[in-house]
């Protein structure tokens, strides 16, 4: 067995994360955060508590990958089930216990105890849930011919109700596996989101609670542990994934990750899209990769011996690949987990051209306000002074692929100098937003600063509304790269990108070509429907060559193409730009 990195030498090369006795032996909380988690263990609104229940053939198909199988001595080891839900992983995890304690000849009752009690321990928060789970365990236990007294005593030992995050724990797992729960931050209360926070260093920026579920399952692995869990895959790519990441590149093997894109792997449908990882504490090496298999015993059986296999995969099964990922150690990077082609063309295009921002251009997003109702309308119809309104681009005026204003404006409390005007200097204003005081002034923002109860979330500066530019909506699935030309400011949905001495409609070509909507692929989490998420953090990572290095034709060649909406004109010129070959232009045609 490969020796990992072991876990307070990694940590301590890491000083953003934790030590394993904080992670283990939990102090004890405050009361207000106890009563907090006591309101979510009583919660009855499943999404509020992210409980989402895995279908059983997800179910065997992890613990296949991690090989709890009852071909081992499973009962002389440990598996943690870190969110156990009504018990569907128990259920099947104890069948395979008993099983294998059986195979080894399983001796009489007074032992049973002994030797089952520590095989498993899993923690459910939420009291209904737990106490079916326990009743999900009584059943395969009678089923199973156990005693009830026996039978009691040892879901007594395996299963606690309580919060994973902040229970005591040992720290030496050979297995984890589980669906954690899936639970935006507005939806934790704050002094309980603060205590995590306090804890888990990968609950960084909009992190979901999935994350720190997995650094904290992680610390409790044992030397050449496994996890193995089924949760949104956006942490491998997306900016508050970082820490995470890098905790991974760090000190353990991301083994297999397995898209589960477009399979049911759940009882109810997900917006998110979902992955199976299975991760070790053992040194980092290569990554084996599948997508969207099928709900099938007879094909999940041999893609999971597939996945674990010593030797390379068979080339016989095609949705099996085997990658190097660019795990650096100390690297936070997104993952790409694309085809080697279109990974292998990202990868080139990045060693040979600068980064977009480095070539003259900025990417920015448009304003939010904290309330759209009050701050957003008829441009002609908002009572307020013709200085202290813009005319405001929304998405829904960029759905047919050209700029179609629909005549909606926004209030601009902000002068040209970025500060908040003095209301006694505008009349209009004044008493427009006092007529919608308590609707404004009770946002985050107004209550973090009673003083400027009237300022947007974003600051406005209306020297972007004159400026001209690109707008691209966040979320989209067609080419939706549209030329403003200088008259309005962008809404908060609206990512926009300017530029100092590149051609405007050139580099609209560059981004409507198949080549940026790859890049966007890669790095971008997917929405349902196959919808990518055009953001900043992923346009500023596009490659450029600088403007003053473009021959003359290939400049109108790329204009004309923009200016036209041909996308195959946009491609062919785009390639001819990035210099790309026959085969990357094949691969790119694919992807479109």
């Amino acid at each position: 067995m490969i020796s990992p990195l072991p876990w307070n030498r990694l940590l301590s090369s890491l000083p953003l994360f934790p030590d394993t006795d904080a992670l283990t032996a939990q102090p004890v909380c405050a009361p207000a955060v106890t009563a907090a988690v006591a309101r979510l263990a009583a919660e009855d609104d499943a999404e509020a508590r992210g409980a989402v229940f895995t279908r059983i053939e997800v179910v065997e198909f992890i613990l296949d990958l991690v090989g709890y199988t009852p071909d081992r001595p499973l009962h002389a080891c440990r598996l943690l089930e870190p969110a156990a839900g009504c018990g569907e992983f128990l259920r099947v995890a104890v069948r395979r216990l008993l099983a294998a304690w059986r195979a080894a000849g399983s001796p009489g009752d007074t032992d049973i105890l002994a030797v089952l009690g520590p095989a498993l321990q899993a923690v459910e928060l939420h009291h209904d849930s737990c106490r079916r789970a326990r009743a999900a365990l009584g059943e395969e236990l009678a089923a199973a011919g156990i005693g009830a007294d026996t039978a009691q005593a040892l879901i007594r030992q395996w299963l606690r109700q309580g919060d994973f995050l902040l229970s005591a724990l040992p720290a030496s797992f050979d297995f984890v596996v589980g669906n954690p729960p899936y639970v935006r931050q507005e939806l934790i209360p704050p002094v309980l989101l603060a205590e995590y926070r306090r804890r888990y260093a990968t609950l960084y920026d909009r992190a979901d609670l999935y994350v720190p579920f997995i650094e904290r399952a992680l610390s409790l692995l044992a030397a050449g542990g496994r996890l193995g869990f089924i949760c949104p895959d956006r942490w491998m790519k997306n900016r508050y994934g970082g820490p995470l990441r890098r905790l991974v590149a760090e000190g353990f093997h991301l083994q297999a990750v397995i898209d589960m894109d477009e399979t049911p792997a759940f009882h109810s449908e997900v917006a998110a899209y979902p992955a199976i990882v299975v991760i070790a504490r053992a040194r980092p090496g290569r990554t084996r990769i599948a997508h969207r298999p099928p709900l099938d015993a007879g094909v999940l059986g041999p893609l999971a011996a597939a996945l674990q296999a010593a030797a390379k995969p068979d080339p016989s099964l095609p949705e099996v690949r085997e990658q190097q990922l660019v795990c650096l150690r100390g690297s936070d990077a997104p993952w790409l987990l694309d085809t080697d082609a279109r990974t292998n063309l990202i990868r080139r295009i990045e060693a040979g051209f600068p980064l977009l921002e480095a070539t003259g251009c900025r990417v920015g997003i448009g304003v939010a306000t904290g309330a759209d109702r009050v701050f957003i309308g008829d441009y002609a119809s908002l009572d307020v002074e013709p200085q202290r309104k813009l005319p405001l681009a929304m998405t829904a005026d960029l759905e047919s692929g050209e700029l179609r204003w629909r005549g909606l404006g926004v209030v601009n409390p902000f002068g040209d100098d970025g500060r908040l005007v003095d209301l006694r200097d505008w009349p209009r204003l004044r008493a427009y937003l006092e007529r919608h005081r308590d609707v404004i002034a009770a946002r985050h923002c107004a209550r973090k600063s009673p003083g400027n109860w009237y300022r947007t979330i974003d600051r406005i500066h209306p020297a972007l509304a004159a400026e001209p530019k690109l707008l691209i909506p966040d979320i989209k699935g067609s080419a939706h790269v549209v030329h403003e030309p200088g008259r309005l400011y962008p809404h908060h949905n609206l990512y926009y990108v300017t530029a100092t001495a590149w051609d405007l409609h050139a580099l609209q070509a560059v981004l409507l070509s198949g080549l940026t909507r790859a890049f966007i692929a890669s790095y971008s989490t997917r929405m349902r429907g196959g919808y990518l998420r055009f953001q900043a953090q992923y346009l500023r990572r596009l490659r450029l060559p600088y403007w003053h290095e473009l021959a003359g034709p290939l400049r109108q060649e790329l204009i004309h193409a923009a200016r036209s909406r041909d996308l195959a004109a946009c491609d062919r010129a785009v390639a001819q730009l990035y210099g790309l070959s026959a085969a990357e232009q094949a691969e790119l045609l694919a992807q479109r």
